[in-house]
């Protein structure tokens, strides 16, 4: 049995520090304390418009994407259907939306995982080509959401 841990939000505000060597830190001291994990996952949000970008600068491997679960409308909300039930006690009745695509990275923490996954490696996805477009106004011939324009 491979041990995970997934880390689950990149959020700074005002900090010295570029993001990569807090993630590259906070790595390090989890390793340190936990040593029998051997893998990492995380996900970026296509909702927030995010792409994984951190991850792809500290050398994660991008495997693909991976649907949410629907959402439900209970008392004036949208909550996932986990949440939803554990309100209701059932989702039968609700409104219903689907979930929505999140982007999935891995980050190995031995050379035997690292073999092991490097092989689900894709392309990691940027604005406008890819498995992952989410930028509202991407255009691949100009070179995604906000294109530098010519002199």
């Amino acid at each position: 049995m491979v041990r995970v841990a997934e880390l689950v939000r990149v959020a700074l505000k005002e900090h010295k520090a570029p993001t990569s060597k807090i993630v590259s830190r906070a790595i390090q001291m989890l390793h340190k304390q936990s040593p029998g994990i051997r893998l990492l996952i995380s996900y970026a949000d296509t909702e927030q418009n995010h792409l994984g970008i951190i991850y792809q600068a500290t050398n994660w491997i991008y495997v693909g994407t991976v649907n949410t679960s629907p959402f439900h409308f209970v008392r004036g909300k949208w909550v996932k259907q986990r949440s939803a039930s554990s309100l209701l006690g059932s989702v039968v009745g609700t409104t219903r939306k689907p979930g929505y695509k999140k982007i999935k990275y891995l980050y190995p923490l031995d050379n035997e995982m690292r073999k092991q996954i490097e092989l689900l490696r894709k392309p990691y996805p940027k604005r406008g080509r890819g498995e992952i477009d989410n930028a509202p106004q991407s255009n691949e011939e100009t070179g995604g959401a906000s294109p530098t324009r010519p002199l």
